[in-house]
């Protein structure tokens, strides 16, 4: 059978995870990274790979993996899309996703290609188990409480602010939804602190969330990324009052962003050109192997 063949754009804590799930997957095959840098100064892990600065570099590849920041997954996704490449995201804002969706969906079918958005755990493997959930207990609420653990996502928008040397964001979760958000900063020299903190507060990211951000010496002693979720639905089946239902997972926060974008780049090979969100997609199309077998097994 022809494997694969998947690009991993972008090489930090998620590309490097995403790379192990792909080793890990005996249907892909690595056609290469992308770096902004090439091969200048790769680490030692991916000697044997075709590193390069630009996907067109790297000949026929059926997928890329983007394991860009949030706000730059637009433009990556665009310009992949047109080359007729499928691509794969953890796009993390959960209030511009339908707005994306719209956009890369003019994109991919022009491209004749597929986009699978916000294929992370949370919004992504999470959001499955949500709209599960909702079918099972139409009416009712479902709340979601993140943490506590380190947020990628929220972490690279606060060095992404000016005077940020170093960060951390943590999600603390209070209840029924509602999150704190403790950011941990070193501040590069010559910057109010004070004023750092408010372009943090104010970042769409954290303007409705408690957020507290705190000034250390050392961010990366605090640093763990480690990460869990507990959704909780009370709800109605039926007429029925009072169903409970919980979910609980306790994770390595890229590891299983890694995992999920891979398990997204293989359904995306099964998907009609446009752009697609997890709970559009069918979940076996997430899993390597016979259909047959695989409905035997988990049906």
């Amino acid at each position: 059978m022809k494997k694969i063949r998947a690009a991993i754009v972008g090489y930090g804590n998620i590309g490097k995870y995403a790379l192990q799930a792909l080793q890990a997957a005996p249907d892909f095959e690595v056609a290469g990274i992308v770096r902004r840098s090439g091969a200048d100064g790769m680490p030692a892990e991916l000697q044997g790979y075709n590193v390069v600065k630009d996907i067109r570099e790297l000949g026929s590849v059926d997928v890329a993996i983007l394991s860009t920041p949030t706000r730059s997954v637009e433009k990556y996704a665009k310009d992949i899309l047109s080359l007729g490449i499928n691509t794969v995201d953890s796009f993390d804002i959960h209030s511009q996703i339908v707005s994306l969706r719209r956009s890369l969906d003019e994109s991919a079918k022009a491209g004749n290609a597929v986009a699978v958005i916000s294929a992370g755990w949370d919004p992504g493997s999470d959001s499955v188990v949500r709209t599960l959930l909702q079918a099972i207990a139409p009416k009712g609420i479902t709340y979601t409480n993140f943490g506590p653990g380190m947020s990628m996502g929220h972490t690279v928008a606060v060095k992404a602010i000016e005077g940020v040397k170093a960060a951390l964001s943590m999600t603390i979760p209070v209840g029924t939804g509602i999150h704190r958000r403790m950011v941990y900063v070193e501040i590069e020299e010559g910057y109010d602190f004070a004023q750092v903190a408010s372009d943090i507060k104010n970042d769409p990211y954290f303007v409705n969330d408690e957020t507290h951000v705190i000034n250390v010496p050392s961010v990366d002693e605090l640093l763990d990324m480690g990460h869990g979720v507990n959704l909780t639905r009370k709800g109605v089946s039926g007429t029925t009052q009072n169903q409970l239902f919980e979910f609980n997972m306790r994770i390595n926060n890229p590891a299983l962003t890694g995992q999920v974008l891979v398990c997204a780049a293989r359904a995306s090979m099964r998907q009609r050109p446009g752009c697609y969100t997890m709970v559009e997609i069918p979940v076996l199309d997430l899993l390597h192997g016979d259909r047959e077998e695989l409905i035997a097994h988990l049906v």
